[in-house]
């Protein structure tokens, strides 16, 4: 495995790490900092595949781009293509005022 692909790796399991104990938090947890952990998680995930493959992505976030750049056949399927979009909005609109995750939400998006 490529070093780099490596760090992906390990970056993507700590943002799941995160996000898997902020779901966890009993007195205040922060639903917000859950799906963008989860969604950051994801993003990584698809980077480091990318990196494997040597295929350049440059800088972006989002995993609908990053998914059809991988060219893995289940990320085409209606379904994934629709929790991605999910994901990357949950991510998104929540770090502004105005929106935030419930835990419902945040469960989805872990």
């Amino acid at each position: 495995m490529n070093p780099l692909t490596r760090e992906w790796i390990d970056k993507a399991e700590g943002d799941l790490a995160t996000a898997t104990r902020e779901l966890r938090v009993r007195v205040a947890p922060n639903y917000d900092a859950v799906c963008f952990h989860a969604q950051q998680c994801a993003e990584k995930y698809l980077k480091a595949r990318l990196q494997e493959s040597g295929t350049p992505f440059g800088r972006t976030h989002d995993l609908l781009v990053l998914a059809a750049q991988t060219g893995l056949a289940g990320f085409g399927t209606t379904r994934t293509r629709a929790r991605l979009a999910a994901l990357n909005a949950a991510a998104v609109t929540i770090r502004y005022p105005g929106d935030s995750a419930d835990k419902a939400m945040a469960r989805e998006a872990r």
